[in-house]
């Protein structure tokens, strides 16, 4: 997928500022620079499209342990800069790098807000439901039983 010439996909995540920004503005949970400078850190591969005026327009991260398990996240795209292709090639180039540098069989997942299905859809992921699906916790979030157990 390329973009037009006015967009750049740069390999590597966003700065902090941007990433913050771009999850907040892309209707994406909001994440303090606390949170971001270690999950940036953390990121088995990461690309970021800049826009024009040098500006960050758009991202996406894969976390994973490198040999079996991969995941997609952050994937965000200012909402001005929406339907041009920014989100396709961020995702086309995340799975690109887990073609070229994953062992074979790795397994990548994502979980799907709504807004993003159909680009996941086109690009071969699919529900794994009612087989399976996504459960997540905050932390701090799990119940304690009543005889004082987790």
């Amino acid at each position: 997928m390329s973009l037009h010439e006015d967009y750049h996909l740069v390999e590597g995540p966003p700065d902090v500022d941007s990433y913050v920004t771009l999850r907040e503005r892309s209707g994406l949970t909001p994440r303090a620079r606390e949170q971001a400078a270690p999950a940036l850190a953390g990121s088995w591969a990461a690309c970021h499209v800049v826009g024009p005026g040098g500006r960050t327009v758009g991202m996406g991260r894969l976390i994973g342990d490198g040999g079996w398990y991969f995941h997609v996240v952050d994937m965000a795209v200012l909402p001005e800069h929406q339907r041009r292709g920014i989100g396709d090639a961020v995702l086309t180039w995340l799975l690109d790098r887990i073609e070229t540098q994953a062992p074979p069989g790795a397994y990548v997942s994502l979980m799907a807000d709504e807004p993003g299905r159909r680009l996941y859809e086109r690009q071969g992921f699919r529900t794994t439901a009612p087989r399976s699906v996504g459960m997540a916790i905050p932390v701090g979030g799990r119940l304690v039983d009543p005889r004082g157990t987790r």
